[in-house]
């Protein structure tokens, strides 16, 4: 049984232009291209009665865990074939199983699908809620510096929302230093 269930998610994977590898014992890592989250890691594991999908998502968030564990298992109600879990020290992932008699191109196809747009919708959601004052203290170091701020603007409204106006960089900022002491 195993054997069929290896060469169909081999093929399964080749026919849909994933880049995997595999691991010894059945093991197939698979790495979905995504957008927010730009890869997620999946690891499909073959066993007698079916297989295991896994992604680590997110690891373990360093504020905010209620409203970060809240978010996720109100999230599992919508997911399809996967659920949000943690492992022993709370970082973030998918989960689910396929029985072996269900597993189709088809299926893995929709539950591969299922791990992407969970993983890459609710990737900055986890972030917002679980990482934000490293996000706040970050975003001050790069506009202190001059920095670009451009993987940090999916969370511009969590800066607003905290001074309660829209952040503007100073004027001054976008002029290079040497200009600015000669227009005194």
């Amino acid at each position: 049984m195993s054997d069929r269930l290896i060469e169909l998610i081999d093929s399964t994977l080749r026919d849909r232009e994933l880049e995997f590898s595999v691991k010894e014992g059945g093991h197939f890592v698979v790495e979905l291209p995504g957008e927010k989250k730009l890869k997620t890691t999946t690891l499909l594991s073959v066993g007698q009665h079916g297989v295991r999908v896994e992604a680590f998502v997110c690891r373990k968030p360093d504020e905010n865990f209620e409203s970060v564990y809240r978010y996720l298992l109100r999230r599992n109600r919508r997911l399809y074939g996967v659920a949000y879990t943690l492992d022993k020290v709370g970082d973030i992932y998918l989960v689910g199983r396929i029985a072996a008699h269900a597993v189709t191109p088809e299926e893995i196809d929709a539950v591969l699908g299922q791990v992407l747009e969970a993983a890459d919708h609710d990737f900055n959601i986890i972030l917002g809620l679980g990482f934000i004052t490293s996000i706040k203290r970050e975003w001050e170091w790069r506009v202190s510096r001059g920095e670009p701020l451009r993987n940090l603007e999916p969370f511009r409204h969590l800066i607003e929302e905290e001074t309660g106006t829209p952040f503007e960089p100073d004027v001054d900022d976008d002029e290079p230093e040497d200009r600015r002491e000669a227009n005194g």
